[in-house]
This record gives C-alpha cells, sequence and structure tokens, in this order.
C-alpha cells in the first residue's frame, strides 16, 4: 500500500493580491519541501482570495489570475520545487462572462483548481457544485464544470474537488467512487459560522463514504470583509477515521503520512461517467521519493469553548480587515458599557494597545460610574484613553435648534460620531462601532450617531452573547495570570445608552434573555409570528419586537460591515426589502 506524505497549507490569502498570494505558495511549499512532502495543496481561490465576488466580470482580472498561475508554475520549478506537486486554487474562465452579450453556453467563468508539476500547469478541475445560498452567489459568477479530474502520483489515483462539491451529495464524490481513486483532495474557502466544526466532520466522513476514499481537506485562513476563515484542515480515512486536524485562525502547515491503495489499472482503463461527469485523467512521472525514516504525523486539535472560538473569529475579522485595508489604527467611543468594553478588548487583542485609541464622550446624563469604568477599562488594556466631554457642543446646538425628547437624545449620539470621525480625518484612526446585533435588530441606535463608524466588529454577537464574551475573556486572562480586560461593573450593571435621565434598556426593551430568543428565532430561524408563539413566547412581546425589527431595516442597511459568526448576519445572509408592507401579525 502506497504512503502519500501531504502536506495541507491552511494559509491567509488577500483578495486581489496575486503577486502576494503567489509568494505565500512559494514560501509554503518551500516549507513543505523542507518537511519531505510529496503532494501539497493550498486552498480555493488561493491566487486571487476568496471571494472576488464582481471581479470575475473584469476580463483583465480575470487574465491576470491565468497569467500569474503560469508565472507560478514556472517560479515554483527555478525555486528548486518543480518536481514537488501543488495544488492551487485560482480563477479561471474558458469563455465570456456570462453577463456579457457575447456569452456562450456552458463556457465562461470558472471557480478552478490546478495541479502544477516540473514548471507546467498538469491539470486542471473546474468547481461543479456552486453555492448560490447565504453569502455564496457563485451561480452569478461561474460556469459549472462537468468533469472529475484524477492525476496518479505516488501510485495512486488522486481526484480533485473544490469546496461546495463537499457539501452536496453525488456529482464528484459519487464519480470518485466509480473511479476507483485512493484519494479525493478538497481545497475550500469555507465561511467560519459558531460550531460549523461540528458539522464539518461528520460531512467530511460522510462524502469519504460516498468516494470510497481518504480525504484531504484544507481551508483558508483569515478575515476578508465580513467573513472569517477559520481554517480547521483535516485528513479523514475511507472508513471515517480522523487521521489529523489543525488549529483554528492560526496560518498551519498540516504535514501527515496517509497509507493509500495503489492505483487500479483495471479501473483506469473505463471510461467512468457518474451523475453526468466525464473523468479525465492524467499522471505525473515522478514525485518526490517517500522519505525514510518513522512516520510523519500532524496531530489532532481538540475543540475549544464556543466563547474563546468566536472570540478568536471576531479577533482574526477584526486584525485582517485593519491590516489588510492599511488602516493604522482604530478609534472608538468608550462608554463604559459592555458591548463598548468587549470592542476595545478585541481591537486591543487584534492589534495592540498602541494602536487603539479609546474616546470617553461624556455628556450631562452620563453617570460617574460610567465614566470611571471607562478609564478602568483604558487602565487594563493600555490603549490611549483620551476625554472629549460633548455637553458645550450640544448647548450650541440647542441654542440655535428648538429640540425635545428623542430629538435631544439623538443628538448627543450624533455629536458623538461627529466627533470619533473627525479624529479619523486628523489622525487616520478607522472609527469602530460597537452596537450589538440584538440593538441593530430592533434599531436601538441613531444613525449617523453610535452607527458610525466603518467597521463592527460585533454586528452578529447578540447581546447576551456579549456578557458571556466578557466573563470568558476576563476568566481566561486571569487563568493566564493576566490582568482582566473588561471592568466587573461594566458587565453587572444594567445596560443603558445614558442619552437621558435614569435611562435603561429595559424601559424600552424586553429584557435581553427574553428579547434575544425571539430574535435568534425570527431572525437566524425566520421563524413567523406563529412559530414564535408555538415556542412558548408572549404574543404581545412577540408582536412588538417583531414590530421593531420590521421598522429598522432601513437602519441595518446603512450599517457598518462586521464579522460574520452566525448562520444568518445581517448583510448579504439576509436579504429584505426596506420598502415592505407584510407584517407577520397582519
Amino acid at each position: 500500500m502506497p504512503t502519500l506524505r501531504l502536506a495541507l497549507s491552511q494559509v491567509n490569502p488577500s483578495v486581489g493580491d496575486l503577486a502576494g498570494n503567489a509568494d505565500l505558495v512559494r514560501g509554503w511549499t518551500r516549507r513543505a519541501a523542507d518537511a519531505g512532502a510529496q503532494l501539497v495543496l493550498f486552498p480555493e481561490m488561493m491566487l486571487t482570495g476568496y471571494p472576488v465576488e464582481d471581479l470575475v466580470f473584469r476580463r483583465s482580472f480575470v487574465a491576470a489570475s491565468q497569467a500569474a498561475l503560469e508565472r507560478l508554475a514556472a517560479d515554483l520549478a527555478a525555486d528548486g520545487l518543480g518536481e514537488l506537486p501543488v495544488v492551487v486554487g485560482y480563477l479561471d474562465a474558458d469563455g465570456p462572462p456570462q453577463v456579457s452579450g457575447d456569452a456562450e453556453p456552458g463556457r465562461g467563468a470558472r471557480n478552478a483548481a490546478a495541479l502544477l508539476h516540473r514548471g507546467e500547469v498538469a491539470a486542471r478541475y473546474f468547481k461543479h457544485h456552486l453555492p448560490n445560498y447565504g453569502v455564496f452567489d457563485e451561480d452569478r459568477y461561474f460556469v459549472p464544470g462537468d468533469m472529475l479530474t484524477v492525476v496518479r502520483l505516488g501510485g495512486v489515483d488522486v481526484a480533485l474537488t473544490i469546496c461546495e462539491d463537499l457539501w452536496q451529495a453525488g456529482g464528484p464524490f459519487a464519480a470518485a467512487r466509480q473511479a476507483g481513486v485512493g484519494l479525493v483532495v478538497n481545497i475550500n474557502g469555507s465561511p467560519y459560522e459558531l460550531n460549523k466544526d461540528d458539522i464539518r466532520l461528520p460531512l467530511v466522513r460522510r462524502r469519504a463514504a460516498e468516494a470510497g476514499a481518504a480525504i484531504a481537506y484544507v481551508n483558508m485562513v483569515g478575515g476578508q470583509d465580513e467573513l472569517v476563515f477559520e481554517g480547521d484542515s483535516m485528513i479523514v480515512t475511507a472508513d471515517g477515521e480522523l487521521l489529523t486536524r489543525a488549529p483554528q485562525f492560526v496560518e498551519h502547515l498540516l504535514v501527515h503520512d496517509v497509507d493509500l491503495p495503489a492505483a487500479d489499472d483495471g479501473v483506469a482503463a473505463q471510461h467512468v461517467t457518474a451523475d453526468g461527469m466525464r473523468v479525465v485523467r492524467g499522471a505525473l512521472e515522478a514525485v518526490p521519493p517517500a522519505p525514510s525514516g518513522p512516520a510523519v504525523t500532524g496531530g489532532l486539535i481538540e475543540p475549544v469553548a464556543d466563547e474563546a472560538e468566536v472570540w478568536q473569529a471576531l479577533v482574526l475579522g477584526l486584525r485582517d480587515y485593519v491590516n489588510k485595508n492599511r488602516f493604522p489604527s482604530v478609534v472608538l467611543g468608550l462608554s463604559g458599557g459592555i458591548d463598548s468594553a468587549v470592542v476595545a478588548a478585541l481591537a486591543v487583542d487584534a492589534l495592540g494597545s498602541d494602536r487603539v485609541v479609546g474616546v470617553s464622550l461624556p455628556s450631562q446624563h452620563s453617570s460617574e460610574h460610567s465614566r470611571s469604568d471607562a478609564a478602568d477599562l483604558a487602565k487594563r488594556t493600555g490603549l490611549d484613553y483620551r476625554i472629549e466631554p460633548i455637553q458645550p457642543m450640544v448647548d450650541g446646538f440647542l441654542a440655535n435648534l428648538s429640540l425635545s425628547g428623542v430629538a435631544v437624545e439623538n443628538l448627543q449620539a450624533r455629536v458623538r460620531g461627529v466627533i470619533l470621525m473627525a479624529l479619523s480625518n486628523q489622525e487616520g484612526h478607522l472609527v469602530l462601532t460597537t452596537g450589538n446585533k440584538s440593538e441593530l435588530a430592533v434599531g436601538y441606535s441613531t444613525l449617523y450617531g453610535d452607527s458610525v463608524g466603518g467597521f463592527n466588529p460585533v454586528k452578529d454577537v447578540w447581546k447576551t452573547l456579549i456578557w458571556r464574551l466578557a466573563k470568558w475573556r476576563n476568566a481566561d486572562a486571569a487563568r493566564r495570570g493576566e490582568t482582566p480586560p473588561i471592568p466587573e461593573s461594566s458587565i453587572g450593571k444594567p445596560p443603558s445608552a445614558e442619552l437621558s435621565p435614569g435611562q435603561l434598556d429595559s424601559d424600552s426593551l424586553p429584557d435581553y434573555d427574553v428579547l434575544d430568543p425571539i430574535l435568534i428565532g425570527y431572525v437566524d430561524g425566520d421563524l413567523g409570528r406563529d412559530g414564535l408563539v408555538e415556542s412558548g413566547h408572549d404574543p404581545a412581546v412577540v408582536d412588538k419586537v417583531l414590530r421593531l425589527v420590521d421598522t429598522a431595516e432601513y437602519k441595518r442597511r446603512q450599517s457598518a460591515p462586521g464579522t460574520k459568526i452566525s448562520m444568518k448576519a445581517f448583510g448579504r445572509d439576509r436579504r429584505l426589502p426596506i420598502t415592505n408592507r407584510w407584517r407577520e401579525n397582519g
């Protein structure tokens, strides 16, 4: 039985950075070669980054991707790595974009994988299953492939597949069984969602059983706009045994020796068709010999607690948004409340305290404990702390405008937004907004006030989870002998916007322990009023909450991007019309 030493390169590409991404491939291939690898795998759309969205429609970008692939193959050979087979994702096309007037049926842009060897593209594969749900619009961009590429290397028949091919039964994995392959390679750009890692392993096992072959699953890591990719690469045998698994949220080279069945010449001679897919075969003349010595194992990383997983996702998403967009630093308002405290702690973890500016913006309604909590957090984290009282500016507006009630409350929030944006313009910071998902859902924010900002790290985090994250982060710091970053009083006190005397969130909203389950059912689960009532929620409360959610759509449409951690984040996951008279209560 042949043994292949596989190297799964769990790396962090950047969208549009063709040269930088190619350099990543060259550097990590060198590491894989030094580890004695015989086959190196990189993620989906590695050369272009993922997702490229409407860049697909730019023929100049497609041509640049194709040229970068050919150049990468030659560069690997020039690096002395030409004998080592490398699988890399890229953007290809065999015809004009489907949206163009000269489009051709069955041809167009392709989500592709290439096997590079000896300075050339030895084999190509086009993604068969194109996801068109949630954040995915691949049916808009790509034409599906109808061929399964099988390459013989090191005495093993290896099939190439891409991401969604794994998530759908039939297609490439059914064809792989009929083709008699020993290994299916699956390269991925699979975005993170909480507990997705619990779904992924059983899924890989199902596809391994369907294909009758081992699966090498490699996923990218890193942030791209609202998406974050957590890695979680793995190798699973044909009978479902998990051989090795990479850590989440960090770049990692997972190297493991896998025993695989020898290629069957009798099966290879057959003309195989399955689920409308043709099997196209090729062979590499030689690969690096199997290293001598003891077998190499990649190890098994155990999953972490939900709060730790979410925290890592939010930190990585924020860090990459700031760094990939080349912001030198971030600024946020520090109210002394739990939301701004969590965002500040995330920012310090992501960027370091020297790149985070926290601004206390007290008004006449700001309590002394809120001011002291903001100062305490700054001391705990070491961030750049400033105090900018807003009352003189608010009074200036009120001296020239006749305002009362909510208008005065919103004026305070908007003055704070103006100050933060002024600091952004003057000093180059990215403004972080701090509204959680519960507040965004019910419209509990002021447009151009506390909603102002270029990125919201907690946009997809329910209020009840905000508290859990704060407690976890403090406990984690205590376990490591460090100062907990979030003041206990920020965690324990009742939430308040402090825009009027004695104001509390509970004055106008149900308690968050009541509110969040309704919102989760309505927003994430698409339950209607009847379904929510049948689940045990009070009908009057349900009616109030749904009315708040439905009428706040225009606010959410204008909100800053933020890291997605749930199955349905506000944004591309949930697309509802702003002008909409449908109401669940009739």
